[in-house]
């Protein structure tokens, strides 16, 4: 193997061993209610990442403490080995540079159960607003981008109807499309298909699928079982606050070593 080849290879391995997010020892209270006990949790680059369990686990709660649309009450968050939380008890321990948060949360893009789409404005105008505002991306090339990453989820030919005209599953794949124009690093994907009719649930997953197979780190809380199943590298169930088990799907999901995950998995199959 030649030198460029063997260092193409190295740079490769080293890549998909690249953390891009990871948790130590969070835990996250409302009150006196400790929803997050003490969660562990590291995610490579291009893996895609699939978190279940029962209704008031913390699973969103995790994803809302990954893109700090709540603030942990302690631990620590990396983003791509950046440190960008530290806390104690709800006090910040290490001052971290307000940019660099900043920089880093612009890799970070999230879809949430609702589709949250501005009302009064076009697919396509809610799929450029925030690269214009946020990265302050010209006209142009919000433009550009925007017909690129709609053509992506299949709907460049609803680029100027308003979200009231499109079903559920069409403007959640807007809802998608939106967050991919922010060019993320890393997708949080919040129960996308819970607040869709059965029919609909399908071209969302495909759409996810298809994002997956570009190597998106993808970490996604669901319900869709099949989906995990089918596309996760890794599956995590959580129940009450903490991590009870994690592994392949085939293990988790099929073959799940632990009573709590074989009753969730029992009632919901």
């Amino acid at each position: 193997m030649n030198e460029d080849k063997l260092k193409e290879v190295q740079n490769g391995l080293e890549d998909s061993e690249k953390s891009m997010v990871r948790v130590e020892e969070l835990r996250k209270q409302f009150g006196n209610l400790e929803v997050l006990k003490g969660i562990d949790l590291d995610v490579k680059k291009g893996e895609v990442v699939c978190i279940i369990g029962p209704s008031g686990s913390g699973k969103s709660t995790l994803l809302r403490c990954l893109n700090r649309l709540e603030r942990l009450t302690s631990g620590k968050i990396y983003v791509e080995n950046e440190l960008t939380e530290d806390r104690v008890n709800g006090r910040t321990v290490s001052k971290i540079d307000s940019d660099k948060i900043s920089r880093l949360n612009l890799d970070i893009g999230m879809v949430f159960q609702n589709f949250n789409l501005f009302p009064h404005l076009t697919v396509l105008e809610n799929v450029m607003i925030a690269p214009q505002i946020v990265k302050k991306i010209n006209k142009d090339d919000a433009y550009n981008t925007a017909i690129q990453v709609l053509e992506r989820v299949g709907l460049a030919d609803k680029k100027d109807e308003y979200p009231i005209r499109l079903s559920g599953g069409q403007q959640q794949r807007v809802a998608i499309a939106r967050a991919i124009a922010m060019d993320p690093k890393i997708m949080l994907f919040d129960e996308p298909t819970s607040a869709l009719d059965p029919e609909l649930v399908g071209e969302v997953l495909e759409t996810m699928k298809e994002l997956a197979e570009t190597g998106m780190t993808m970490i996604v809380v669901t319900h869709e079982i099949g989906f995990a199943r089918e596309v996760a590298d890794r599956v995590i169930f959580m129940d009450e606050g903490v991590i009870c088990e994690e592994g392949g799907p085939q293990e988790v999901i099929l073959n799940p070593k632990k009573e709590r995950t074989q009753a969730f998995l029992n009632k919901i199959l």
